[in-house]
């Protein structure tokens, strides 16, 4: 009977673990999303080659979606779908390459959130690529993005700093 209740108490214990990792996780990838989801608006600025460049957040599909829109000085324009997936944050960059890596979460905090190449549609052997970006929240109106994008093995950055349009 006091085995029993030994392994009883192992399995519960073991159980309360494993149930709160899960929470920890979600509540994370949750803190994220809010992250982003607080940079709703209009943005501009400018990228590390000096040139302007104007960014829209908006909430869409009934508040399970952030679309990022980033408004260059030509047609690469591109977006951004950011969502949900069960306990983990993804999203979907359609690029100026005409391809559409799909990234995840690989590190957060309560003022920052960086996605790493997951997959991606339209990407062949060595095709140039965003493989990583990291959102920077400075304060409520200043936030920097950095993307970086490799192409045949050489990785090119660009940042974004930036500041709410009021």
């Amino acid at each position: 009977m006091k085995l029993f209740r030994n392994i009883a108490a192992v399995a519960v214990t073991l159980i309360v673990v494993l149930c709160a990792s899960f929470v920890l996780a979600d509540s994370d990838a949750h803190r994220s999303f809010d992250l982003l989801k607080g940079m709703e608006g209009n943005w501009e600025g400018k990228s590390s080659h000096g040139q302007s460049v104007q960014v829209s957040f908006r909430m869409t599909a009934g508040g399970s979606a952030l679309l990022s829109e980033i408004h260059g000085n030509g047609p690469e324009n591109m977006i951004t779908m950011f969502h949900m997936d069960g306990d983990r944050l993804l999203m979907t960059h359609y690029c100026g390459a005409g391809n559409q890596p799909r990234m995840k979460v690989i590190e957060s905090d309560p003022k920052s959130v960086s996605f790493e190449f997951l997959d991606g549609t339209n990407i062949g052997p060595g095709d140039g690529h965003m493989q990583h970006v990291t959102f920077t929240e400075a304060d409520a109106d200043h936030h920097v993005e950095v993307w970086s994008f490799l192409d045949h093995g050489k990785e090119v950055k660009m940042v974004f700093t930036l500041a709410r349009v009021k």
